[in-house]
């Protein structure tokens, strides 16, 4: 496996040190740290209370924690991933309570903590404020099913909208109406607050309202879109949930709610931001790099083939872009999992991976292209790497181990495949997530 990120890498570095690089400082432009002093508000005159969900939570805990002044009243609670919680400076004082709970199907400890979120800021006053710390991830991590749901039930719905290829947004959809916590619920638990949301985006678009399910922000999809998503990728809830979904009982804060009056909604980070990152880092190195978008969405190994026509056209035609060069690319695939053969392994391995397969089955060993695709999160699905390399001798080592690539990607175990040639990104938690991250060297 690659070693961990080193700090830095010049020109002269090879062609997959160069990639981490550049993976390097897409994530350096979205830690916390680096991006939330800008956003912090003057001291109320009551008090100043925190909630915060996703991957990056507890590192933007840690950032306020040292931000804000050190004599001025601070509490707080807010949950990330499991192993996502960054180490405490020995200088800082905790003032912010860190809770773990499980992603990408949220367990109890998710529930437990949802519940000590939405009660925490309870009976503030208009001279109080509640900064609200969110990134992806939040809509597993916080979990508080509507009426009509168990938590079994939740899972079960979340892994299916997983499985079956579903858009964040329409992932998103469904999780906001069968939630007591998402679709700006949270913000209403806060009233009669200020309510500041400072976010790290993950999500095509921007959208506050699908970061996380966008807990403290205003929701313009209803229930009649969560009940057609529900129906299009034939998944079943409780009948009384569905019943609730149908009447409208489950409907989220519209905009124009009067429950965001005194609520505002910073984006301290984004996915296009870090993409400038790496352009910036590739062409202090004296390549030129391209950008193609930081929303591109569809099933991962699609997205993959595509982008290797591109590289294949740059590098025997010299269109659309000269060579030598650097192609990066952001957003949110998506993997339809397959249904296994009789006897198959499972498969292991997740949206940067599976773009990985498409990517080197399309390119077919040609020579002067390297790639690396990697979630600026440090985790690949539920896996330990961040990602995959591919290579110009990706098939020629598989096939020397006698491995079926096709195989692979029957199974999407993308996860099997690039760790038998050696070629996984592991980095651990990064503490921050910007999404999906795609650099393609062409040489």
């Amino acid at each position: 496996m690659q070693k961990p990120l080193p700090p830095s890498l010049d020109a002269a570095s090879t062609p997959l040190e160069f990639l981490q690089h550049l993976y390097a400082a897409a994530v350096r432009r979205a830690l916390p740290l680096h991006t939330i002093g800008a956003f912090l508000p003057p001291q109320p005159k009551g008090r100043t209370v925190v909630v915060g969900a996703g991957k990056a939570a507890g590192a933007m805990a840690h950032a306020l924690e040292a931000l804000w002044p050190q004599d001025a009243p601070l509490t707080g609670l807010v949950v990330t991933r499991y192993g996502h919680t960054p180490p405490r400076p020995e200088s800082l004082a905790q003032r912010i309570e860190i809770l773990e709970s499980s992603h990408p199907v949220p367990d109890a400890a998710g529930l437990a903590a949802a519940e000590r979120i939405i009660a925490f800021p309870q009976g503030l006053t208009k001279d109080d404020l509640v900064l609200c710390l969110i990134s992806g991830g939040g809509s597993s991590l916080l979990t508080l099913p509507a009426e009509g749901m168990t938590l079994a039930d939740k899972q079960r719905v979340n892994q299916a909208l997983l499985d079956c290829g579903a858009s964040i947004v329409e992932m998103n959809c469904v999780r906001k109406h069968l939630s007591r916590i998402k679709g700006g619920r949270l913000a209403a638990a806060c009233a009669p607050a200020r309510v500041l949301t400072l976010l790290i985006s993950d999500v095509p678009g921007d959208d506050a309202s699908v970061i996380a399910s966008g807990p403290t922000v205003p929701d313009a999809s209803t229930c009649a879109d969560a009940l057609a998503i529900l129906a299009r990728y034939q998944i079943e809830i409780p009948a009384a949930a569905a019943a609730h979904l149908r009447s409208g009982a489950l409907e989220t804060r519209k905009p124009g709610d009067a429950v965001f009056a005194n609520s505002e909604v910073h984006l301290i980070a984004t996915p296009q931001q870090s993409l400038d990152a790496a352009a910036e880092a590739a062409r202090a190195a004296g390549l030129s790099a391209y950008i193609l978008s930081d929303e591109i969405e569809g099933e991962s190994r699609e997205v993959g083939k595509v982008h290797a026509a591109l590289a294949r056209a740059v590098a025997l035609k010299g269109q659309p872009f000269q060579k030598p060069c650097v192609i990066l690319s952001g957003g949110e695939t998506t993997v339809t999992i397959r249904p296994r053969k009789p006897g198959a392994p499972k498969g292991r391995g997740g949206r940067a991976g599976e773009f990985c397969m498409g990517l080197a089955q399309a390119l077919q060993g040609q020579t002067g292209i390297y790639a690396l695709a990697a979630d600026t999160d440090g985790i690949d699905g539920v896996e330990d790497n961040a990602g995959a390399f591919v290579t110009p001798d990706s098939l020629a080592k598989a096939s020397e181990k006698s491995m079926k690539l096709s195989e692979y990607m029957d199974r999407n175990d993308a996860y099997g495949f690039f760790e038998a040639l050696d070629a996984l990104l592991v980095t651990g938690p990064t503490h921050t997530n910007v999404n999906d991250f795609r650099a393609l060297l062409i040489l």
